[in-house]
């Protein structure tokens, strides 16, 4: 499916007190080890060349007050007017030195088969930064186009600076292929969000 904007940025929109209140819930909480489900090797062991993070979910509504609302802001904005039903549990996310997430798109071919999101496919995600670019070094989400020969050409590569000030995010459509580079110094805290609606007919 071609866009016309592979994403849509808003700065500065979240309050540095509750970017901070995030971080702090979330050492609060259990943090568990990210890595890929795919790219396993022979013994079965996860990749870290494709993820490395650490995550925790949750749910809280005080959160989803600050950030829901620019997520159909953004749809009717860049004018992709997706049909949208609820989002998926939020996932706050640690990249730690040498944390990363190599290229992926955040859907999948097929809908949810069971459970509260069944039959529904993920749409728009959403990425919070809920710290500085001066709080760490590298990290920088990026977005490319195009099939696996061509995604690492860098004409096609798309740096979102949008987003490098604490308390800014970015919409973009699920489909989009992205990735956070390796953090080579400091800790990039982000805040991750998936919308979710009825299949593309």
């Amino acid at each position: 499916m071609n866009v016309k904007y592979i994403y849509w940025a808003f700065k500065n929109v979240i309050p540095h007190r509750i970017c901070d209140d995030i971080i702090k819930y979330y050492n609060q909480k259990k943090e568990q080890e990210r890595v890929a489900f795919v790219g396993l090797t022979d013994k079965g062991d996860t990749d870290k060349k494709i993820r490395d993070s650490n995550i925790i979910w949750t749910e809280e509504l005080w959160i989803s007050r600050y950030i829901m609302p620019y997520m159909e802001i953004a749809n009717k904005a860049a004018n992709w007017n997706f049909q949208l039903n609820n989002p998926e549990t939020f996932q706050l996310t640690k990249y730690s030195v040498g944390g990363h997430y190599n290229w992926h798109c955040d859907s999948w071919a097929e809908p949810y088969k069971e459970g509260k999101w069944a039959n529904k496919i993920r749409k728009l995600s959403m990425t919070v930064s809920l710290t500085d670019k001066t709080e760490y070094e590298g990290g920088e989400l990026q977005f490319t186009h195009g099939n696996d020969n061509l995604r690492d050409k860098k004409e096609r590569i798309k740096t979102c600076e949008e987003i490098f000030s604490k308390g800014s995010l970015v919409v973009f459509p699920s489909f989009m292929w992205h990735r956070v580079k390796p953090v080579t110094k400091g800790t990039r805290y982000s805040l991750v969000i998936w919308n979710l609606g009825n299949m593309f007919v």
